[in-house]
Parts: structure tokens; sequence; C-alpha cells
């Protein structure tokens, strides 16, 4: 049983003021080989917070994994206050094989809490739960957009709590959006054992994006401070506030054919605004995608060949867009590489 100054994992104890690398053992493949879950920890040698950061839930999400890599080679953590528990790759399989899902084609992210004898999923989503996330206090979760889309920056929370919501705005990210809680979802699960969670949304799937993983670094660092895990004075912010999103959705393709995109993420779009055209190879029939409200584009397909109802632009309203847009202008050359 470990001390208030421990932390344990799969009966392996971090003593205070130590660092850990641990594998944390899942499953074997049919060549009888282990697979395991590698977890850095790092436990202060003060007590405070625990805090779980976790990447490639789905497997092919990986800009995550480089701001984790990133993170844990911040001096600052040397003198941690708690513990940060540092998970880079959730889904090795999905990793290994580039693929969002697990070889059963089950979503990870929608298989939690779990079972101790259900699926792959189900065991791996169990696992996680009892050996990180019941023995943390909070939990940041990064994901991107999945494969051929790409996310702005973007923190999705439950911002009607309190405590989560004062993580949210800490981050940093230029827009937050008041997502509800999927069933089965990493979010739902931590909610439900009362521990305050952000999932962070930027880039696409299986792309490096430096803006993304920067800003990503840096607002994992931002919530530490707001927990008082790290020392020091905390910076005064360089950016304006993040912007709370009222709803946000999806416009769809109104015809088969290959899309011409004239938006980019971050765009302010007005009310009936054409977005793109859907046209057959030839160009001979062409269909215009209509904005159906003003609003900011989080979200876009990066694949030009389309399908009639598939997800092209997604528009988030906020209520006063001419400010978000010039915040996410602003937020977009902050973190451009020089």
């Amino acid at each position: 049983m470990a001390s208030i100054n421990e932390f344990e994992i799969s009966d392996i104890c971090v003593k205070a003021g130590e660092c850990r690398t641990i594998e944390l053992p899942i499953t074997k493949l049919y060549t009888h080989s282990e697979v395991s879950i590698p977890i850095h920890i790092i436990n202060g040698k003060k007590p405070g917070p625990k805090l779980f950061v976790s990447a490639a839930i789905h497997g092919d999400e990986i800009n995550g994994v480089e701001i984790i890599r990133r993170l844990l080679k911040h001096k600052s953590l040397q003198r941690l206050v708690g513990t940060l528990i540092a998970i880079p790759i959730v889904n090795i399989h999905g990793f290994i094989h580039q693929s969002r899902y697990l070889p059963d084609r089950r979503d990870l992210n929608r298989s939690f809490p779990g079972s101790e004898s259900g699926s792959l999923a189900a065991r791996l989503a169990y696992l996680f739960m009892n050996e990180i996330v019941a023995k943390c206090t909070h939990g940041i979760d990064l994901h991107t957009g999945a494969l051929h889309r790409t996310n702005l920056p973007q923190i999705r929370a439950n911002l009607d709590n309190e405590d989560t919501a004062g993580l949210a705005m800490a981050f940093g990210a230029p827009v937050l959006i008041n997502a509800n809680l999927r069933d089965g979802s990493l979010r739902e699960a931590a909610a439900s054992l009362g521990v305050p969670m952000l999932l962070y949304e930027a880039g696409e799937a299986l792309r490096f994006d430096e803006i993304a993983i920067r800003a990503g670094e840096r607002g994992v660092l931002n919530v530490m401070r707001a927990l008082g895990m790290l020392s020091g004075k905390r910076k005064k912010p360089t950016l304006k506030e993040p912007y709370i999103a009222r709803t946000s959705s999806w416009v769809r393709a109104p015809s088969s054919g290959v899309i011409t995109s004239s938006v980019s993420l971050g765009n302010l779009v007005e009310a009936k605004s054409v977005l793109g055209i859907v046209s057959d190879p030839f160009g001979a029939n062409e269909v215009t995608v209509i904005a159906p409200f003003q609003g900011i584009v989080i979200g876009k397909t990066n694949l030009p060949l389309v399908n009639e109802g598939d997800a092209l632009i997604h528009i988030a309203r906020f209520g006063n867009e001419e400010m978000v847009a010039e915040h996410v202008e602003e937020f977009q050359a902050y973190y451009e590489p020089s």
C-alpha cells in the first residue's frame, strides 16, 4: 500500500522525488509477444495534485505523443509538486498499425469504463481506468482530428463544472467547446469518478502540426501552473483569454464529387457565404457549399474526394465572431515557427 507521498501503478511504487518509466502489461500478441503501455511517472518531493496526460487513445492521433515527449524535457519538472503521469501511447495496437482503432475495430474512446472480461478494447479501458485515472485528481487527454480531417486547437470540456472550466481557461487554446459527455468516452468515465478532465483537439491524424504541438505543450504547462504543480510566477498571458463556443455543427457535402474549399481553419464565415464548390471530375456539374450561419471554422476535411453527406467544414458560433477571428489569427502567429 503506497503512502501519501508515493504513487503506485501495477504494484510498482514510485517514491517521493523519484522518476520512473514503467511498462504496464496489457496483453500478448498471437505471436506470444508481450504488449505493454509505457508510462513515465514523475513524483515530486512534495505531495500535490496527481495529473495524468495521455495521448494516442486513437492510435493514429500522434501530435500528443510529441507534446508529451517535449513536456518531459522541461527542467521545471525537477521542482514538481505532486505527481505527473505521462502516457504518450495508450492504444499501442493502433499506434503500431497507424490506425484509429484496436485490432477488433473498436474505438477505445467509446469503450470506457471497460470490463475486466470484455473485448480487448473493454479490457484496455478497464485497466487504464483502474491503474491510472482512479489514482489521479486531474487529467488531460490529447487528440487530433480524424483521418483526413484537421482541427483548430481547441479544448473540449464540461464548462459547467467550475473546476474544469478554470483549467480549460488556463490551458490557453483559442477556443473552448462546452462539449457534452459521450457515452463510453474517457471524459465521461473520468467525470463519474469526480476527476476533472480536459480534451485537447488540434491538427490531423498521422501528421505532426507544429502550431498544435507548441500550443499543446504550453497548454499542459499552463494547467500545471494553475494547479500549483510548478513553482514560480505564472507569466503574464501574451494572448487574450479563450472564447467559448455556444454551438457548433458540421456542414455536409450536398452531393458527391471533388470539393474545392475556399476557407481555412480560423476563418470567419458569414451566413450564406460560399465555403467551397463540389463538382464532378469534368467540372460540368457544380454545387456550392453554403454556410448555414455566421461562425468560425474550427475543423475541416483535407480530402478533396467526398461522398454526399460527408462532413466538410466544422463551424462554431460564438456571438462575437469578429473578435474570435482576430484572436485566432494572433494565436496562430504567436505559435508559428520562426
